[in-house]
């Protein structure tokens, strides 16, 4: 199981939108969905899916948040593994463009002979590029997140923090913006990357005027194995109390993280509906996930 789940926020979209990326991306596909009921939101829709070998899940749960390029994903086409790379990158360019909008257009930059920015229709943003082949292997699909407003000039902090608390962690690159790029400061960070639990993210600061920020249309899942688990991760990243609900929290960089029991989809989605039911009851009552109460509710205990 994938240790960190990026998770979408949709307002009723998120089969739809499920669908639209697994005909965009190659050796995709929409792994489970399911419908919790009696929710806050209303009766909402879980969607499970799986783009070019990374797990996504998604939720239908009202018009609360608005995907925005705070964070996005990064698209690596690798000329040394894919000799049709460049084809296929502008094929993925084209289809996401299909009612969405450049961002950066698709051209050549002085980091990238081709790459492009793009928000699609249901307004995920993603980054195109044709990657270096020299170094270390990056994989296909990378969360980004660009530190903006409050936060410009905290990507290394807050990159740092994550590294702290996230095991088998590293840096990866990274490279300063120099003199000269006002509003950008000098040292502050143009690109980083790193792996949490093995898995890559990729950070940088922008100073210029963005009318975005973080919000919890884009979390992150962490999967836990044990409730100690569960308890370590919420102490390390809670840091705004009223964000407390449901197993998702807020840091103090304002992004959002579910923090789960790896357990927790087989207890959605295995068990009759009245199973089911008490398990959705219970944990809308909490805000950390107490694994032991949810497997009780299951049980009928």
């Amino acid at each position: 199981m994938q240790k960190i789940v990026p998770h979408l926020w949709y307002d009723k979209e998120a089969k739809e939108a499920a669908e639209f990326y697994t005909s965009v991306f190659p050796d995709s596909k929409i792994t489970n969905v399911r419908t919790i009921h009696d929710t806050p939101s209303g009766d909402c829709d879980i969607v499970s899916f799986n783009l070019w070998g990374h797990s996504f899940m998604s939720i239908s749960a009202g018009p609360l948040f608005k995907l925005n390029p705070a964070i996005s994903f990064m698209v690596n086409f690798d000329p040394s593994k894919d000799k049709d790379a460049k084809t296929k990158m502008d094929e993925i360019w084209a289809k996401l463009m299909e009612g969405g909008k450049a961002l950066m257009p698709l051209d050549k930059y002085p980091f990238s002979e081709h790459y492009g920015w793009v928000q699609d229709k249901y307004g995920l943003s993603w980054q195109l590029i044709f990657t270096n082949p020299d170094g270390e292997d990056r994989p296909t699909i990378i969360p980004s997140i660009m530190f903006v407003g409050d936060v410009a000039g905290k990507s290394e902090e807050a990159s740092d923090f994550y590294l702290s608390i996230f095991k088998n962690a590293k840096r990866g690159a990274i490279s300063r913006y120099p003199a000269g790029m006002d509003p950008d400061r000098e040292g502050t960070v143009m690109f980083t990357d790193f792996t949490l639990e093995g898995q890559w993210f990729a950070a940088m600061d922008s100073a210029q005027k963005h009318e975005f920020a973080f919000t919890e249309a884009l979390s992150f899942i962490v999967n836990c194995d044990t409730q100690e688990e569960i308890d370590y991760y919420w102490e390390k990243l809670s840091a705004v109390p009223e964000s407390e609900q449901c197993g998702w929290l807020k840091d103090k960089y304002g992004v959002s993280w579910q923090i789960v029991p790896k357990d927790m989809d087989e207890l959605m989605s295995k068990g009759t509906p009245e199973q089911i039911d008490r398990v959705t009851k219970a944990f809308l009552q909490m805000k950390k996930f107490d694994l032991a109460q949810l497997k009780k509710a299951h049980e009928g205990k």
